[in-house]
């Protein structure tokens, strides 16, 4: 790509900041519930020092989301470790990460050391911030995510986006690896994602869940266009291109929560819901985006063709997932890397 390939030490920030939980009121509480009952007093006593929780610690997080204060530690720490800038970020799905070792004159951050960051836990995923150059554009890669089946709320899975928004990042790619479930739909074809299905939402979760926080975004952000059509078309183009217009498909994409997969009836009833491809990711870092105001495009690599017949000893497998993006992913990396710089020249024009 032209650029220099040094990855700079980044040990040298400062360490992430900690601050001991503030439980024993809540200790106290449940003691004098417990064992006398608390007067009217007791009660208004306890609750005034229960929501006296530092603003600047990992602690203030509650189950809606860390506060902007939060976010805005994560953010801070990881723009002193770099000289770059990015206006593009990139979220890479299982096997999906070579596009960071792409990066050239890059910064490497592991999660585990940027403050209130989550840590990724599945094989396939590095774990780590990558801020570079590609191509001369300035990118900063997640190499993994963060799931639900995890353990993590849908608001932690999709805390890494806000960190990019404050950091100045106006678009995002996301990709992620899928079954399909659209019968025409071969392992190894790359499907576009123009629209998803939001079944955590149906259910009544949401990372958006909670108080909201204007300077994120409104109450109640529109949802018709997540997945930008300029930033479809364009990328159509490319592939075409490439001579990839044979496997490039467009579809329907659905996150379930995982880490099972699919039973055949799940199956057949997503099918009959218009829904092509099936992962267990994306939809709350796509929500998040738009919520900021961040331009998205999205695409799934189909690793492994849904099974939709009782008769059959075929599994749906990790490994196979692996495997297939592995062997894909010269294709994808160039794709994405030429879809990055034709965003990185429309931001320009704009």
């Amino acid at each position: 790509m032209g650029e220099s390939s040094v990855e700079r030490d980044t040990s040298a920030l400062p360490p992430r900041k900690s601050s001991p939980a503030a439980v024993s009121s809540m200790s106290s509480l449940l003691n004098n519930l417990i064992v006398t009952g608390p007067s009217a007093s007791d009660i208004a006593s306890n609750r005034s020092s229960l929501i006296q929780v530092p603003a600047n610690s990992a602690e203030a997080a509650t189950t809606t989301g860390y506060p902007f204060e939060l976010i805005q530690e994560s953010a801070n720490y990881l723009l002193a470790g770099t000289k770059h800038r990015p206006k593009i970020g990139v979220i890479c799905g299982s096997g999906l990460g070579g596009l960071a070792d792409q990066l050239g004159d890059r910064d490497v951050f592991p999660y585990e050391d940027i403050p209130n960051f989550p840590v990724s836990t599945v094989k396939g995923h590095a774990g780590r911030m990558v801020i570079g150059l590609l191509s001369g554009v300035p990118v900063m890669c997640m190499q993994g995510r963060f799931h639900a089946y995890e353990g993590y709320p849908l608001w932690k899975c999709a805390m890494p986006v806000r960190v990019m928004k404050l950091m100045g990042v106006e678009q995002v790619i996301i990709t992620n690896a899928a079954g399909g479930l659209n019968p025409e739909f071969k392992v190894g074809d790359i499907m576009i994602i123009k629209d998803h299905i939001n079944m955590q939402g149906f259910a009544g979760d949401s990372p958006l869940r909670g108080r909201n926080d204007e300077r994120f975004g409104p109450r109640f952000p529109a949802m018709n266009n997540a997945y930008d059509k300029d930033l479809r078309s364009m990328a159509k183009k490319i592939a075409h291109g490439m001579n990839l217009s044979n496997v490039v498909r467009e579809g329907v994409y659905v996150m379930l929560g995982g880490p099972t997969y699919e039973t055949v009836a799940e199956l057949k009833l997503l099918r009959i819901l218009g829904v092509d491809a099936v992962g267990m990711s994306t939809v709350p870092e796509v929500v998040v985006a738009r919520h900021c105001g961040m331009k998205v495009f999205a695409f799934s690599l189909i690793t492994n063709e849904c099974i939709t017949e009782y008769e059959t000893d075929a599994e749906a497998n990790h490994e196979e997932v692996i495997d297939v993006a592995n062997k894909r992913k010269s294709d994808l990396q160039e794709l994405a890397r030429r879809i990055i710089v034709s965003m990185n020249e429309d931001c320009q024009e704009n």
